[in-house]
């Protein structure tokens, strides 16, 4: 499956193996992206396993806490992108665009196994191995993704009978960093119109596990901001570039997310003793994916593309897939 996310020539591949008992097995993931780092700090890049330079900035959050047996990530860089125009930083940086992809793929794959995609997520959020989590920053490791994927569930009625063109999507991930998770849970209530393709985002309910919580008003300020700009990059905004040039250079036809389409936020943080962690970007993380299943489970249209805009989504309804 191929997802297309807003970022310069940006794709990413993603391949899952099925073992005995219904089991994955395996996943490989493909991600093809320009690489800011190498521009703009070539001294902050980053060393695989053998040596060779990647940029982390284009590429984190592929690296998941769901166990999937052999998991191989290949971080590609898309030169061409890169000496056409300058490649740059996105609010939640590679997690935005790789948690995207994650997510998105794992709904696809539990439909396809006929398994609810919360039970899905939570099986594989066993916490075994690799994924058990270390001190001082990832203490219970996917365990405390499955605690926050479950609570939210919970919180946002997962189950429930929606009306008609009404669906509920659910999406988890761990924020930026392994090695500093935030772990988060967003679940999206959204309405579609069949007829224009347009999607109302109703309720965005947040469920956070960021260690110790020092200031819950402010943390709470920071989830708000980032879960908006989440919905923001998921519906409204992007440009297109023209001979190397945005088509978009002020805010009177670059398209963001208004006050009027600010969606009901029911946010709550898990509480906790550990170390606290990042609030800036991770709520970012979550949202569009969570956003993309909603739609699938009001219409059983898939999307794939960043951001999602109505004339693609009236396509997928006119495909039926």
């Amino acid at each position: 499956m191929r997802f297309d996310c807003p970022r310069s020539a940006s794709r990413q591949v993603l391949r899952l193996g099925w073992g005995d008992g219904n089991r994955v097995a395996a996943m490989d993931h493909h991600a093809a992206a320009g690489w800011p780092t190498a521009t703009i700090a070539p001294y902050f890049l980053g060393k695989d396993a053998k040596g060779a330079p990647y940029d982390p900035f284009a590429i984190s959050g592929a690296d998941h806490w769901y166990n999937v047996g052999a998991h191989r990530v290949r971080a590609l860089r898309n030169d061409l992108a890169d000496r056409t125009f300058r490649s740059g930083y996105l609010r939640s940086v590679s997690a935005g665009w790789t948690s995207w992809t994650v997510e998105s793929f794992m709904d696809e794959v539990a439909h396809e196994a006929g398994v609810d995609p919360v039970a899905f997520r939570l099986r594989l959020l066993d916490g075994a191995g690799r994924n058990a989590g270390s001190a001082p920053n990832s203490v219970g490791g996917a365990h405390r993704q499955a605690a926050v994927l479950a609570r939210c569930a919970q919180k946002a009625g997962w189950g429930r009978a929606m009306s008609k063109d009404v669906g509920l999507g659910i999406a988890s991930t761990f924020g930026q960093e392994r090695t500093m998770p935030t772990w988060i849970a967003c679940a999206a209530r959204v309405r579609v119109d069949r007829t224009s393709g347009r999607v109302a985002v109703e309720k965005l309910t947040i469920v956070i596990d960021a260690g110790t919580i020092i200031h819950p008003d402010s943390a709470a300020a920071q989830v708000e901001g980032a879960g908006l700009w989440g919905l923001s990059t998921a519906l409204y905004e992007g440009t297109e570039f023209t001979k190397g040039q945005p088509k978009d250079t002020n805010l009177d036809s670059y398209r963001v997310l208004r006050m009027g389409e600010t969606p009901e936020i029911d946010i709550e943080f898990i509480p906790s003793t550990e170390t606290p962690v990042g609030l800036g970007e991770p709520a970012t993380t979550a949202v569009a994916p969570a956003i993309g299943n909603a739609i699938f489970a009001a219409t059983g249209a898939r999307v794939r593309h960043l951001p999602i805009r109505p004339q693609a989504l009236l396509e997928a309804l006119a495909r039926g897939s």
